[in-house]
């Protein structure tokens, strides 16, 4: 079983992914021959000078300036479907049962030795349109017990089928859908290179809960200096608090 952690490495991609305003040409759909565009040299990470971003990434947005709605008209991130932040985990599984009507022994329990979060998995196929089987994962705070975070992984080990061009599908749909969902404008990065992947889409609501999705895979320079990445798993997060999570931390002064 696959281990299931919160986002501390994604809280990375909050604070040193530079989000940028929106411009139109993010919104725009890719296949993994598309040729590479320049990467931002300011959120390249791991990439040398001059290198381009990696195959499958549309061009990066633009610094031009997007009209910022009002707080009542910006997306709100609760949870995911019917599993809301901050509930229990009875609460969670009834939640489950009513999105997806497992069988019993379908959801499974897991906890985290080193973050001492507990989580429940369910497989579900098809969570994406003809995307193929991912694995979901609910994870529940340190202290608070409650639901802190949703995720959905597609990769070979979700579905022995996955190929690298159904992870860009999944992944240029689901990017197409979050742009058009009205996220803060000054929260959204979308088609940055960092170590291992792109992130696809991040974006924040008006309370700062967020969405975050993540292509993972191997990089490789091709010829002109260009990376190209074959992609191995795609990630989507929904994260209550991906600043500060509720996860266990060693109180200062101990060591």
């Amino acid at each position: 079983m696959r281990k299931i952690y919160l986002v501390p490495a994604l809280v990375g991609l909050l604070t040193t992914v530079a989000a940028g305003p929106l411009a139109a040409q993010g919104a725009q759909g890719v296949t993994p021959k598309q040729k590479a565009a320049a990467a931002p040299k300011a959120v390249a990470a791991g990439a040398s000078p001059g290198a381009a971003a990696p195959a499958g990434a549309a061009p990066a947005a633009s610094s031009e300036a997007a009209t910022a709605p009002a707080d009542d008209k910006i997306k709100a991130i609760d949870g995911f479907r019917s599993a809301k932040f901050g509930t229990n985990e009875a609460d969670v599984r009834a939640a489950i049962t009513k999105d997806f009507n497992p069988k019993a022994d379908a959801i499974k329990s897991q906890d985290n030795p080193s973050e001492l979060t507990h989580s429940v998995l369910l497989s579900v196929p098809d969570l994406l349109p003809n995307g193929g089987t991912a694995e979901l994962s609910y994870v529940f705070g340190y202290k608070s017990k409650s639901l802190i975070q949703i995720g959905a992984v597609w990769s070979k080990g979700t579905d022995a089928a996955m190929t690298a061009e159904k992870l860009f599908s999944n992944a240029n749909i689901l990017r197409a859908h979050f742009l058009s969902e009205g996220f803060k404008p000054d929260s959204i990065a979308v088609n940055m290179p960092v170590n291992g992947g792109i992130v696809m889409f991040r974006g924040s609501d008006a309370k700062d809960h967020s969405v975050i999705l993540l292509l993972q895979g191997t990089f490789e320079n091709k010829e002109n200096n260009q990376r190209v990445l074959t992609p191995t798993s795609l990630l989507l997060f929904y994260v209550a608090d991906a600043k500060s999570p509720d996860v266990f931390k060693l109180p200062p002064g101990q060591f």
